[in-house]
């Protein structure tokens, strides 16, 4: 059996290897992708492999979008941080989702249960990945819970989403802050990441919003906004030259 991991963590990536290796030693590994693009370039240059583990949030979006980009002619098996984001869609579509952190008997689970598929099953599983691609689009508004009321905002009104103490916000452009019970990280998965970026754990920010940036003596970056933040807003060392390639991007 062949297999391909897409995972852009390190440590999640070699914790699923070594469990991989450990519960099924003959499984072969084909390769490991940590991006879409990267993805999309290997499915576009490989054969296909007979089953993919794909992680959900990767450093350049959402995991579905390969589904719009790419034929993936194997099944999946996703895995994910958390169990809140498009639960149904692993469901119908996938053969399992695994939550992080993995354990060694979930793996063996959901590789049992992919070796007992018949070959008219794993056409079906294929023939279901569009619906990826559809659970991939983008929202044009978010709704914001004001008291009893909710209320509609388009998604180019956000200038960020924040997130301190277990509690999120979202901020506005005209300087309008709202709580907004959801994780940073099931709210960055919505989100198109063409408009918006992931800066660290407390931030995620809106390319229309970046006013300036400077390049601090650590070669982080401070990135300024065009409305009041609660904290400063810095992004890593390590994440420094992806974000300006982000901001560049057309």
């Amino acid at each position: 059996m062949q297999v391909l991991i897409v995972e852009d963590e390190t440590a999640a990536s070699e914790n699923l290897k070594a469990i991989i290796a450990e519960v099924a030693p003959e499984v072969e590994l084909v390769c490991c992708t940590e991006s879409v693009t990267q993805t999309i370039r290997w499915l576009a240059t490989h054969p296909a492999p007979d089953l993919m583990f794909m992680d959900i949030h990767l450093s350049d979006g959402s995991a579905f979008n390969i589904f719009s980009a790419a034929t993936v002619e194997a099944p999946i098996i996703f895995t994910t941080a958390y169990d809140e984001y498009a639960i149904d869609a692993f469901k119908v579509n996938s053969i399992d989702y695994l939550l992080k952190p993995i354990s060694a008997g979930e793996v063996q689970r959901a590789l049992e249960k992919f070796r007992r598929l018949s070959r008219h099953d794993v056409q079906r599983y294929l023939s279901q990945q569009p619906k990826l691609a559809a659970a991939g689009q983008y929202p044009e508004k978010i709704l914001i819970a004001v008291n009893n009321k909710l209320i509609p905002a388009c998604v180019g009104q956000v200038s960020y989403f924040y997130t301190t103490q277990g509690s999120t916000r979202v901020m506005l452009k005209d300087n309008s802050g709202y709580s907004y019970p959801r994780t940073l990280d099931s709210i960055y998965e919505t989100l198109s990441p063409a408009l918006f970026f992931r800066a660290n754990k407390q931030f995620v920010v809106s390319k229309d919003s970046i006013r300036n940036i400077t390049v601090c003596f650590d070669s982080r970056l401070l990135v300024a906004l065009d409305t009041s933040v609660p904290e400063q807003v810095y992004v890593s060392k390590n994440k420094a030259a992806l974000f300006k390639k982000w901001l560049t991007a057309s």
